[in-house]
């Protein structure tokens, strides 16, 4: 299990010899299978832009690797798309949670495409949850005016949403690692659809509970419906600060190159007697 530990900066950066640090930093070798990143995609070219912003920074990192956008829906190319003319690939989830994407639409789409000719794919994680969200998140915040740990602010995490139970539950897992080691008001979830508390309730219910500043951490990847809601609506209730979308955050960056790494690694076999 990688240990993560955080720096003065407050990062946090894997104890492994093979640190998600010095991988973004650009290591040399080979370049390994193409990295093909699976976003949800939008009607809204500003999520489009925001995707390739997040992928010129792992260009940039690592320059050997090839690395390829697909999307789920309303943009191009589609996965089918991305891995034309590939013998092999590393497919990652540019997906903050693990749910129907991820475990149902994103295995369909491969398994049509290796039904029609031989390809090795690599399946990795999707982005979240990981320790690095903690300090995307507290980023976007900063640049916000929001002082990290403040205790006279709430800060309320707004997730899309999900039927998933697990998804939901992994987003409230993240407000909690929000919290911990910090001296927040408060640190709780909301979600933007599928289930509650919506944003805009749960900015109203800390200001009822006696919050003196409600702030908002979109835990969303890039603009577009939710994100314009989400900042409308909160505003509306009452909320004095809400932050930028991750986006390209350095620290996606980062996460996308270990989640890269991870996929290839060949898996542990169960010790037999």
């Amino acid at each position: 299990m990688t240990r993560y530990t955080r720096n003065t900066a407050t990062a946090w950066y894997p104890r492994e010899a093979t640190t998600a640090r010095r991988v973004c930093a650009g290591p040399s070798g080979p370049s390994g299978p193409p990295l093909i990143a699976v976003a949800h995609g939008s009607r809204d070219p500003r999520a489009a832009a925001t995707v390739e912003d997040l992928l010129d920074l792992v260009r940039r990192a690592r320059p050997e690797l090839t690395v390829r956008t697909a999307y789920l829906d309303h943009a191009s190319p589609t996965i089918a798309m991305a891995l034309s003319g590939l013998s092999e690939a590393v497919v990652l989830p540019l997906l903050l949670t693990a749910a129907y994407h991820s475990r149902v639409d994103i295995p369909g789409a491969l398994a049509e495409v290796t039904a029609r000719r031989p390809l090795h794919v690599h399946r990795g994680a999707t982005l979240g949850p990981h320790p690095l969200m903690v300090d995307a998140l507290e980023r976007r915040l900063a640049e916000a005016g929001v002082e990290p740990g403040d205790p006279c602010t709430a800060v309320v995490l707004v997730s899309a949403g999900s039927s998933d139970r697990r998804a939901n539950a992994t987003v409230a897992g993240i407000a909690g690692d929000c919290a911990r080691g910090r001296d927040w008001w408060s640190v709780t979830a909301a979600y933007a659809s599928a289930t509650g508390p919506t944003p805009a309730q749960e900015v109203r219910r800390l200001l009822g509970a006696g919050a003196p500043r409600v702030v908002v951490a979109p835990y969303l990847l890039a603009p577009g419906h939710f994100a314009d809601k989400v900042r409308a609506d909160t505003l509306a209730s009452g909320a004095d600060v809400v932050a930028d979308v991750l986006g390209a955050a350095p620290e996606l960056a980062t996460i996308l190159v270990e989640r890269y790494e991870q996929a290839l690694r060949p898996a542990v076999q169960p010790a037999t007697a």
